[in-house]
């Protein structure tokens, strides 16, 4: 459909533009239009980031860094106050 405009009927879509936004709005409209799409490429690429497994060079080779840090209880999404680790039970000795 978008193949088919001839050239006069581009320039004639654009004059309805002008006329319905005005020329002062349509460079705030464009900014404002690239501005929200850095904004979702950014978050787009953090979640990618997010969701791809981190391990530091020291921790993968000590497993027991790996157990403490895979025994971390999560909280609910943007309730970080209540998040923390799990302390394990430690043997106690009975006189």
């Amino acid at each position: 459909m978008m193949g088919n405009l001839k050239p006069l009927e581009i320039v004639l879509i654009i004059a309805v533009i002008l006329l319905l936004f005005g020329a002062k709005k349509l460079p705030d409209m464009a900014r404002s239009l690239g501005k929200s799409a850095r904004i979702l490429k950014s978050e787009a690429k953090a979640m990618k980031k997010d969701d791809e497994p981190t391990v530091p060079a020291d921790a993968a080779a000590d497993p027991a860094a790996q157990q403490a840090a895979a025994r971390t209880i999560q909280a609910a999404p943007g309730d970080v106050t209540s998040s923390r680790p799990v302390s394990e039970a430690k043997p106690t000795t009975q006189s």
